[in-house]
């Protein structure tokens, strides 16, 4: 299944069939493309908004190999997101940035099936201005961090800041650097993960890394401590790429302790998602130009994880 959002789709998605689907009802092929519910898929169906050939498509439809769907998905209106007031672990803040340590299992920002809870909401309660870059949905958001990845994560007020510091991450002068666990014994001190990432063919809500047609990702890391059958590293990210550290490790062999999606087995310690950490983040103020280094403390749930290892509790 292939995925277009320019051309001749215009802003809309669209989905070209490949012979892994053929044969497949439709609305079970939308909503593992599009990550969402049968019923939203559903909606958008009984609303008109999937063509195949300019008509309407049926849920129960077969789709066929070179098939082309085009599904209109509504944006949320402003007033879809609302402010709310949701504590934050505020690190740093002026009238330009604000700085978080986001909690393991916050949302960055609204999206199917979360459309309140998230950081932005949490920020439209907390600032008075963000920058409108990003458009209603992601204001002030300058990069992401995953559901289940927890710590520093930075956010503009406005469009000035937000323009410097997306260019500082893309010109890799902003810096950040992640503490992870992972399975198995990593043998080099260090090393450099250099590849292509794109959407996994057979399954869309994971990234992997493929030979071509991808984007380049670039991941350092570093071993702080072995344990036999865990390594405590840090990485830092020379791009940022979906779900990128958690990619690399797994193409490794060393996937993340506790990742539901790339390493989907049990683990002694208790953990609701990969043990990986936003740690440390550095950069220039956008405004005073001032070098400016952040770390985010370790959360409860890795403290436990590092105690455990060095205790040698682990079996």
């Amino acid at each position: 299944m292939e995925h277009y959002k320019d051309g001749t789709c215009g802003q809309q998605e669209c989905i070209i069939i490949t012979e892994r689907e053929a044969g497949q009802r439709a609305d079970i092929v939308l909503a593992s493309f599009l990550e969402l519910s049968r019923s939203n898929v559903q909606k958008l169906l009984d609303e008109g908004l999937v063509i195949k050939d300019n008509k309407v498509l049926k849920a129960n439809y077969r789709v066929k190999t070179g098939d082309a769907i085009t599904v209109s998905i509504p944006e949320l209106r402003a007033l879809d997101v609302r402010a709310e007031n949701i504590p934050l672990d505020v690190i740093y803040e002026d009238e330009d940035i604000i700085i978080i340590n986001k909690a393991r299992g916050m949302v960055v920002h609204p999206a199917a099936g979360n459309y309140s809870g998230t950081l932005v909401n949490a920020l439209l309660y907390h600032c008075k201005n963000l920058s409108g870059i990003n458009g209603v949905i992601r204001p002030g958001i300058v990069h992401r961090l995953d559901k289940d990845t927890s710590g520093i994560i930075i956010c503009a007020k406005n469009d000035n800041a937000h323009l410097a510091l997306s260019e500082q991450i893309q010109n890799k002068t902003a810096m950040r650097t992640y503490l992870a666990v992972v399975r198995g014994n990593i043998k080099n001190d260090s090393g450099i993960i250099e590849t292509q990432i794109a959407r996994d063919r057979e399954d869309r809500k994971k990234m992997a890394v493929v030979t071509e047609g991808g984007r380049d990702a670039v991941t350092e890391y570093e071993v702080l401590e072995r344990f036999g059958r865990y390594t405590i590293v840090t990485c830092r990210l020379r791009t940022g790429r979906t779900h990128q550290i958690r990619v690399h490790m797994e193409y490794i062999g060393h996937p993340l302790v506790g990742d539901p999606k790339y390493s989907p087995m049990k683990t002694p310690f208790t953990i609701d998602g990969q043990a990986l950490h936003s740690q440390k983040l550095s950069f220039v103020h956008p405004k005073t130009m001032e070098h400016m280094k952040f770390e985010a403390p370790l959360p409860v749930d890795m403290q436990k994880i590092f105690t455990r290892l060095r205790l040698g509790q682990f079996t």
